[in-house]
């Protein structure tokens, strides 16, 4: 490999270095107006009435919108439509987020005032604010039950494995929400333009929803709207489904009033209307050998999806795969269950669903091995998942399983044995700070999987310029992951240009086929197969003509660090472009990737759940304060099997960013509410970790079983380097304070 693999310089780091990139914020048309939300405010209720009459007494404002103003269909959701766009009178208000009206005004300020001058009756009914809550069915909040879905795995015979049992163990779990804190808050620009084209400027995952749900809201058919993606400052899986509902807000105002509409949502804004991750309840019950041999697990968890389904049905769909973790387990019986309550809905967030099982089944695995005086990497090794074995769903694995390569390689990193050592000496002389160690080995399923199919397909244009430089098109999203590199590394390995003379343009959906969301670790696999599919494509164009023209075999070409070679002659990647470009030679393609076809039973839950999977190992070393609770982690080693590394430094900073989020989720984050309302709405009362928080070292390596359907073999990262994290520092604070932590985020109220 000439560029895959290798350290390069981020292609878009310059331009947001220096602060020279455009954010949705940073976009201005004449004659814009600023639009303001108006939010019901409760938790549950009927809307009876609304009276705008102050609002527009105001000098300034241009428009006030309700229910009454939206020209198509006024719901949203992905699986159902079940969530109103503007609540109308004598429907219900099912959480505080309900949005009631839309203010366009000519300024910010007054747009503001504007929505305070709202008033709304609401005839306020008792809310429903916990899963427990919820499973009575007394009160019902969305629906005929607050019991929305069910998904489910039946294999083997489950209590086949518990009568041969050396072992049972029975643990119930929690865990909490996390707010995906993106540093750039939801925003988006619409300008309905004298073309009669709804242009929309947005920070998002997914143009392409926006572009469908826009449409269904204002009732104009596709080719009228363009959704053009803006730098995004981080999605992490909040910026899905979601800015859908931000963007149809300004868009409609501008399609009402014929300007452009900016709307920027504060931080309070945004953690108030905007999905979080799940919380969760979970009850395992599992089945060993005394030997540490898992024979069966039975789980039953409930996610507490909010008022709204959202994407909660798919959410289900992982955290049903994962809920055994990374392990051949004959035996299997899974529930996961959907549940309604009166609170902010849930929905996309970086590891969808599976964060909260893994901790669960990587407790149970700590527990198992203390209880049968096995070491935690130990019986992670005997169970793990090989080449020829199956998964919880039954999907037998062929290829790409490099589990054990992960847990070895972090157990040699770590000097495992010596840092066990040092670990036990340390804390027979503390008494009042305490270090544990603590194990996570994961998996996770690349792609949409067997469920999301219709939607796992991606487009890449790339065209190369007279002067030799390349643009490139994807219809995936870089939300500050590195994709732009990404794309760009997969370009230059195959045409042999320079990286610097390979730009990657934003995504707009008039010029690309919907290529599905930025989520799933989908985005290397699927927009860099079709980057290269596209790419090929022309390097075959171009050989055929430079074949025929200087008379020499296609094997007597190649390309390389910005040059051509034609037998015994270099010429320059420009030279060649110019020469190709004077003789019509097509040096612009289309590709399109999709995925191979899944074959998945989804009433017994049994089969091919994804085209692949990563497998992930973390030991993290954390210190805990006995006297305050505090907890610090202190170094991680981490090792992660993603096929075949493409971009060395974004795949080291995912690991990074994953680590240091995933901690975060851990020991740190949490939402409080009184009432259904969310109190923790900025920064200063909701925590996340900062640099001074983030451990000293985090030592990162690679395995790379390359994947056949990956370009060059590679898989995904953006998710799972996130999810080892949670269970392993939950498991090490467990072990420093040798009592089971059972619930997560680890208060230092819960350690002392």
């Amino acid at each position: 490999m000439k560029i895959i693999g290798k350290k390069v310089k981020r292609i878009d780091g310059f331009q947001k270095a220096e602060g020279s990139a455009k954010y949705a914020s940073d976009y201005y048309f004449h004659n814009m107006l600023y639009a303001s939300v108006v939010y019901a405010n409760v938790p549950h209720g009927i809307l009876k009435n609304i009276d705008v009459s102050k609002a527009y007494e105001l000098p300034g404002v241009v428009y006030v919108a309700t229910y009454k103003d939206v020209p198509g269909i006024n719901k949203f959701g992905h699986v159902i439509k079940d969530m109103n766009f503007l609540v109308p009178i004598g429907d219900k208000v099912r959480f505080e987020g309900d949005v009631i009206a839309l203010i366009a005004a000519e300024s910010k300020e007054i747009a503001e005032k504007a929505a305070k001058l709202v008033s709304c009756e609401i005839e306020e009914l008792p809310p429903v604010l916990t899963i427990d809550e919820a499973l009575k069915d007394e009160i019902i909040v969305n629906g005929d039950s607050n019991i929305g879905f069910h998904r489910k795995i039946r294999k083997g015979h489950i209590e086949d494995a518990f009568k041969d049992a050396d072992l049972v163990l029975e643990m119930n779990f929690e865990t909490g929400y996390q707010e995906h804190a993106y540093l750039e808050p939801q925003g988006a620009v619409a300008y309905y333009t004298p073309d009669n084209v709804m242009e929309i400027y947005v920070s998002a995952q997914c143009p392409f929803y926006v572009h469908e749900d826009v449409a269904n809201i204002l009732g104009l058919p596709l080719n009228k709207i363009n959704v053009i993606q803006t730098e995004t400052g981080g999605g992490f899986g909040g910026k899905e489904d979601v800015p859908s509902y931000v963007a149809a807000k300004p868009a409609l105002l501008s399609y009402l009033t014929k300007r452009p509409v900016k709307l920027i949502y504060t931080r309070e804004m945004d953690i108030k209307e905007t999905s979080k991750r799940h919380p969760s309840k979970s009850y395992f019950k599992v089945a060993f050998k005394k030997d540490g041999t898992i024979l069966g697990v039975k789980s039953k968890t409930y996610l507490d999806m909010g008022a709204y389904s959202t994407l909660s049905p798919i959410v289900m769909y992982r955290t049903t795969v994962h809920s055994c973790g990374t392990y051949k387990v004959p035996h299997v019986f899974v529930d996961v269950y959907g549940v309604y309550t009166n609170k902010v809905p849930c929905g996309a967030f970086r590891g969808f669903g599976s964060p909260q099982v893994l901790f669960a089944i990587e407790s149970v695995m700590d527990e198992a091995a203390k209880r049968l005086n096995i070491d935690p990497y130990e019986i992670r090794l005997k169970n793990t998942l090989d080449v020829g074995d199956e998964t919880a769903t039954g999907h037998k694995l062929t290829s790409s399983v490099g589990a054990k390569k992960t847990l070895k390689k972090v157990y040699e990193i770590s000097n495992y044995p010596k840092l066990k050592d040092y670990v036990k000496k340390y804390n027979e002389t503390n008494k009042f700070k305490k270090l544990g160690l603590g194990w996570s080995h994961i998996f996770y399923g690349v792609s949409l999987g067997s469920g999301g199919q219709h939607l796992d397909g991606a487009s890449a244009e790339v065209l190369i310029q007279p002067d030799g430089t390349i643009n490139i098109m994807i219809g995936n999203t870089e939300m500050g992951q590195g994709a732009k590199t990404t794309m760009a590394i997969i370009a230059s390995e195959i045409l042999g240009q320079k990286l610097d003379k390979i730009s990657v343009l934003q995504p707009q959906t008039l010029v690309l086929q919907d290529s599905g969301p930025t989520v799933a670790s989908r985005t290397t696999i699927f927009s860099g197969n079709a980057v290269r599919i596209a790419a090929k494509k022309i390097k075959e164009n171009i050989i055929g003509f430079l074949s025929n023209y200087f008379g020499v075999g296609k094997n007597e070409i190649s390309f390389s660090d910005g040059n051509v070679l034609v037998r015994d002659k270099i010429f320059t990647f420009e030279e060649i472009t110019e020469l190709c470009n004077k003789n019509n030679v097509k040096l612009s393609e289309i590709g399109w990737y999709k995925t191979p076809k899944l074959h998945f039973d989804h009433e017994k839950g049994i089969g091919e759940a994804y085209i692949t999977y990563t497998f992930s190992t973390q030991l993290s070393l954390v210190e805990v304060d006995i006297l305050t609770g505090k907890i610090s982690l202190k170094e991680a080693w981490v090792c992660h099997d993603i096929g075949k590394v493409i971009n060395y430094d974004g795949a080291i900073g995912q690991v990074h960013g994953g680590v240091v989020q995933g901690m975060g989720y851990a020991i740190m984050e949490e939402i409080k509410q009184d009432n259904g309302k969310i109190l923790t709405d900025n920064f200063n009362n909701y925590i996340i970790p900062t640099i001074k928080d983030a451990p000293q070292n985090i030592h990162v390596e690679f395995v790379e079983e390359e994947f056949s359907e990956g370009p060059f073999g590679a898989k995904g990262l953006g998710e799972p380097s996130l999810m080892s994290s949670p269970p392993s520092i939950a498991n090490a604070v467990s072990n420093a304070i040798n009592k089971r932590i059972s619930k997560i985020p680890i208060s230092m109220e819960d350690i002392i």
